[in-house]
This record gives structure tokens, sequence and C-alpha cells, in this order.
């Protein structure tokens, strides 16, 4: 008699090490990952090599809810289909509860950060020009970038329209034209140089759509040039810092003001 099997259980597959982590890290980056290296190399550290999750905070759902909903009236937009209310109300609903990102780190203000997102996408699709249809939105993209010793660029455009280049944003305060042009230089050149790779074009320029956390919502657009060239020579020289401070392993922290509001403050002092 032939005696019954046993069927192997199949090893549980080992964990990357970090070393091929930062080696996958190498080869691509974004604009929201190379901001957050040159920002502070732990805190980056932390969060996409160590793999640390926090919860989502009230801010970052706000927005991600935001951006989701918009993206489904940009979708009928481009459709040239019509999208009502009612349908707007059912996407958001949606969006609200979608967990898939992890928890949120409430406290007792869920009700009124619901009321003040549904609010700003009222504010923003009423005052949107309905009549211009996107040309793209919600696209993924990539720039290869290695003949330049360079790792691939990628991103997602939230929305090009009429040759603009379109990004959203939510924000607590009336943005100054002036500092947001200063402090998104990173992202918006990335933006540019995807778009240009991508369409064999130069964009017409960027438009920032702050859509503002007020009493009263009110959306705020300040209107860019397209990127020059300083502006993307700048951009390389920033990528370039970024994979060789991967090659040497430099993790070192930033203290700074910033650290007021990082998720990574107790891991820091510790760490440190």
């Amino acid at each position: 008699m032939i005696a019954a099997v046993e069927p192997l259980e199949a090893a549980p597959a080992a964990s990357p090490s970090a070393d091929q982590i930062v080696q996958t890290l190498q080869q691509s980056v974004s604009a929201t990952r190379l901001t957050l290296y040159l920002g502070c190399r732990l805190r980056f550290f932390f969060r996409y090599v160590a793999g640390l999750k926090k919860p989502k905070t009230p801010a970052l759902h706000v927005g991600s809810t935001v951006h989701r909903v918009l993206k489904a009236w940009n979708k009928a937009r481009w459709r040239r289909q019509p999208f009502a209310l009612k349908e707007l109300h059912e996407e958001f609903a949606k969006a609200w509860t979608d967990d898939e990102e992890g928890p949120v780190a409430w406290e007792d203000e869920e009700a009124g950060e619901k009321t003040t997102a549904w609010k700003l996408i009222e504010t923003y699709v009423r005052e949107a020009n309905p009549n211009a249809p996107p040309e793209a939105f919600e696209v993924p993209v990539e720039a290869d970038l290695h003949a330049h010793g360079l790792p691939t660029l990628i991103g997602v455009l939230d929305l090009v329209q009429a040759g603009r280049i379109i990004d959203y944003k939510t924000s607590g305060q009336t943005p100054n034209p002036e500092r947001v042009a200063h402090t998104s230089e990173v992202q918006t050149s990335s933006y540019c140089l995807l778009y240009r790779h991508n369409t064999g074009r130069q964009e017409q320029g960027v438009e920032l759509h702050h859509l503002v956390k007020l009493k009263t919502p009110k959306v705020v657009i300040t209107s860019l040039p397209p990127m020059s060239e300083p502006q993307q020579t700048r951009l390389f020289h920033l990528l370039e810092g970024y994979v060789e401070g991967l090659a040497r392993r430099d993790f070192l922290p930033s203290p700074g003001l910033q650290c007021a509001s990082c998720d990574f403050f107790n891991e820091c002092r510790l760490c440190c």
C-alpha cells in the first residue's frame, strides 16, 4: 500500500533586504519621492526603505477623496457625458469610505472634514470651465533618463487641458503665488519633462489649482510659464544628487521646523 503524501507547503517568500529595496529605488523616481529625499533623507528611509506605515492624516484623506471625485468628473467630461450632481455625490460617498490606503487618524473631526471636502468639490465643479474637454486625466507617464545617467522619471498627471498641465492641491490657507511657484518647482518641472517626453511638444504652461479649505471654500489658480532651460538643468542635478545619495546610503536626518509635522518624529528621535 502506498502511503498518502502530505502536500508540501511553499516556503514564504523572503522579504527583500534594504540593499535590494534601495537598488529598486535607484531605477525609478517620482517627484514625490525626490521631494521627500531632498527634504529629509531619514524620513525617506523610514517610508520607502524600512516601509513604516502610518495612519493617513485627515488632511491627506480629504485631498485623496477630492482627487478621486475630480478624476471621475474629468472622465465624464473627456467622454462628453453628463455627470449630474447626484452622481458626483455618490462617487464622493464611495471615495470617503474607501479604506484601501489604510485607516485615517481621526479624532473628533471626521464629520466636519467630510462636509469641507464636499464643499470643495462643489465649488470647484461650479467654477471650473466645463466647456474645455480634457486632453488627458490621471494619466501615468514615464521618461527614461538612463542616457543621462539618471533613473526613469515616473508620475501621474492630474489633468492636461489646452496644452496646459493642471495639478490639483487642497490647502488650509490661500496660497502665495510666488511662494507656491518656488516650493512646487521640483513637481512642476518633473511634470513638464514627462509631458515633453511623451508628447514631443512643449507644454503651454502649468496651472496649480488650489482648493482652499475656508469657511467659504474657494479655488485659487496659480499660472506658471513653461519649464525653462535652467529649471530643467536644476532638476537633472537634483536627480543626480538623489542617485548618488542612494548609492552611498545617505539617510541622515535634516532636523528643522518641518519636524513638527513629521509622522516619523518619534522614530527619528530614537534612531538619532
